[in-house]
This record gives structure tokens, C-alpha cells and sequence, in this order.
């Protein structure tokens, strides 16, 4: 499964009501961790489709990145079901991403 960007027209039926576990990436075309982590991001998408992973340009979406209390990029959040079960901000090693999905 590819990285799917959303926007205020897709956020609820991608992210909201999905039916699998969502990586949510608050990131900024500008941000040079931002970067640094989407490579991860792509390889996890690519080896794990049990978990669907979403990105939010926080530029181009700042009404979504305030609903969430984004403060900083790249933030992470994990929802599932609706509801964030977890959620953490700056760069994270690959296992450390994974293990905030189980």
C-alpha cells in the first residue's frame, strides 16, 4: 500500500473511518527532519498493509494540524477506530514507529 495525502475533503473517510490501524503524518515540504523520516514512512506503507499510512501537509492543512494540537513537525499519531491511541513528534527509528502501531 502506498502513502496517501489527505485534506479537509478526505480526512474522515481515510483517517477517521478507516477500518485498519492509521499512521497519521503531520509533516512540512520545508522540514528537513520531515524528509529524513518520509523514506521510513514509504518502506513501512510497502511492508505492513495491515496499517494504513496518511500524511498531512500541515502548510496546506492548518485547520486539521489544529484540531490535533500539532505544535511541531513531523508529529505521528495513531488512530484506530476513530480515537488516537498513541502519538509522538520528531524523527523515530523504523522499530520505534512499528511498535507505536501494535
Amino acid at each position: 500500500m502506498s502513502v496517501v495525502i489527505v485534506n479537509r475533503d478526505n480526512f474522515d473517510r481515510e483517517v477517521m473511518e478507516s477500518k485498519i490501524p492509521v499512521l497519521l503524518d503531520f509533516f512540512a515540504s520545508w522540514c528537513g527532519p520531515c524528509r529524513m523520516l518520509s523514506p521510513v514512512l514509504d518502506e513501512i506503507a510497502e511492508e505492513h498493509p495491515e496499517y494504513k499510512i496518511v500524511k498531512v501537509n500541515v502548510d496546506d492543512e492548518p485547520d486539521i494540524a489544529s484540531a490535533f494540537g500539532v505544535m511541531s513537525v513531523p508529529s505521528l499519531f495513531v488512530i484506530k477506530n476513530g480515537s488516537i491511541v498513541n502519538r509522538s513528534s520528531g524523527v523515530r527509528p523504523k522499530p520505534a514507529i512499528l511498535d507505536m502501531l501494535k
